[in-house]
């Protein structure tokens, strides 16, 4: 297989479907040792040819749970930040580029999924890169003295490595669109309004994002936390000391992952979700300046396009999954047992008094934690310079009859075929869906246009379902009623 040279030194990937794969290039320093809970620092070159035909080692150290939505391997070694390239092929030369994130809460997630396999986005002309990067108190948990927000740092550098290298593996660096979902979704427009993040991107995907937007204050409270629980002092020598798996068990007894089922064990995770994640993206004043939806009112990349939107269900399974705990249960004492006030809780119980006392409150889930943001961030952006474009994945899976958190992500990259899509989407899901979703990503990549209007005052919106249809903004009116009445995340 020919090499490829980079700024660091020369690569040789393998083949992979009808294009090449070069997997595993490291971008970065390995952060451990003295570089441990510091800014990336860039990879130092090496000399000869580096077989890159294998991923590499993943900042994640185990998933988040046993059987997650998306295949998500976790792969040993310290090497772990690193990228990978799908090209078309030896002769591609100038084409768009797609840079991924995947998700995970910030705390997990792996880009080794088979599911982000760039063959079907090499095929119709796209060279990808799928990154990885710091996870959990590694990458976000705050420490004085230190760099925030490495996490979107890591992001930042291999933005960088794309702006630099990626036309060496027929890409133009001058064409890329970022893209990322879940926590992926949320890094895309944090890295929209972060001011170091400018200029090395020119085109936005945010699938299913909810930002972490977390205030120095609260960032503070989870490291202090986390110490008291390790037995060490909430700073830099304290943590240096405590191993990684250590560290990420602490973190997951703090994040309250799993719990019992029951009544208020649901509502207690809705609560929690809706306050926001506490490992994640945090206003530091420099990498983040200011809350995403702070920097959309400034104008920041207000000239580069943005494609947004999220599945109609997301985490109503929560609630939907224990709906006989709530038959008996009114609606909007259940709202208030997670949060909202008296008076939100009413008008949002009201408005959905069709539905049983189960469905509300996984609705409410969904349009705390997402839909409310999207409808923020597009009306934020009515008017500027570039369009905004909305969608709806409303499609519900054979497997529990719901479009639910990552159901759309084996459409989005026309992977039907892969293992364990059968689990989420059941059998047979439908090839026509996945080539419109892939093809609107695609379009959107290349031309900026994913074929339908942009966001207006006419509020056009994608629905995809088993046909796809441009719709006005209804099924979002219920995650309108709470985006005034809540304060962001943080």
């Amino acid at each position: 297989m020919i090499a490829v040279r980079t700024t660091a030194g020369q690569v040789r990937g393998r083949a992979w479907g009808a294009g090449r794969a070069f997997l595993g290039i490291p971008y970065a320093e390995p952060p451990y040792g003295e570089r441990r809970f510091r800014a990336p620092q860039p990879r130092r070159p090496w000399s000869g040819v580096r077989d890159c035909v294998a991923y590499g080692p993943t900042p994640q150290r185990r998933a988040l749970m046993e059987v997650t939505a998306i295949p998500e391997p976790s792969i040993p070694g310290d090497d772990v930040l690193t990228l990978n390239v799908f090209t078309p092929g030896p002769a591609a030369a100038g084409l768009p580029v797609l840079l991924y994130i995947h998700g995970g809460g910030y705390v997990a997630g792996s880009p080794a999924s088979p599911w982000y396999d760039g063959a079907a986005f090499n095929r119709d002309g796209v060279v990808v890169v799928t990154i990885a990067y710091r996870l959990g108190f590694e990458g976000y948990g705050y420490l004085p003295g230190t760099a925030a927000n490495r996490g979107v740092l890591d992001q930042i550098l291999a933005l960088h490595w794309v702006r630099d290298n990626i036309a060496a593996f027929g890409g133009d660096p001058g064409r890329v669109t970022i893209a990322g979902q879940s926590a992926g979704g949320g890094s895309v427009m944090h890295l929209l309004v972060a001011p170091a993040a400018r200029g090395l991107f020119h085109g936005a995907i945010a699938i299913s994002g909810s930002p972490g937007d977390r205030t120095a204050a609260d960032a503070t409270t989870v490291t202090r936390e986390l110490a008291g629980r390790l037995g060490v002092r909430p700073d830099l020598a304290g943590f240096a000391g405590v191993g990684e798996l250590d560290l990420v068990a602490a973190q997951s007894s703090r994040a309250g992952i799993g719990g019992p089922p029951t009544r208020e064990g649901v509502l207690g995770a809705i609560a929690a979700l809706s306050a926001g994640l506490p490992m994640a993206p945090m206003i530091d004043g420099e990498v983040l300046p200011w809350t995403v939806a702070e920097g959309l009112a400034r104008g920041e990349s207000a000239d580069v396009p943005l494609l947004v939107g999220t599945t109609r269900d997301e985490f109503s399974m929560i609630a939907l999954g224990a709906a006989a705990l709530f038959d008996d249960a009114d609606p909007a004492g259940l709202l208030v047992g997670t949060g909202l006030r008296p008076d939100v809780a009413a008008g949002y119980a009201a408005a959905l008094a069709d539905r049983s006392p189960a469905a509300v409150l996984g609705q409410s889930v969904t349009d705390r934690v997402f839909r409310r943001h999207l409808l923020q961030w597009a009306e934020l952006r009515a008017g500027a310079a570039a369009p905004t474009f909305v969608y709806d994945f409303a499609w519900r899976s054979g497997a529990d009859g719901l479009s639910g958190h990552c159901l759309d992500v084996p459409f989005a990259w026309d992977v039907l075929a892969q293992e364990h899509v059968a689990r989420l989407a059941g059998e047979a899901p439908p090839q026509e869906l996945a080539d419109a979703v892939h093809g609107a990503y695609t379009a959107f990549i290349r031309d900026a246009d994913p074929g339908w209007p942009a966001w207006d005052a006419k509020e056009p919106v994608m629905t995809w379902d088993a046909t796809g249809a441009v719709t006005g903004a209804e099924a979002y009116e219920s995650a309108r009623l709470l985006m005034t009445s809540l304060p962001a995340p943080g």
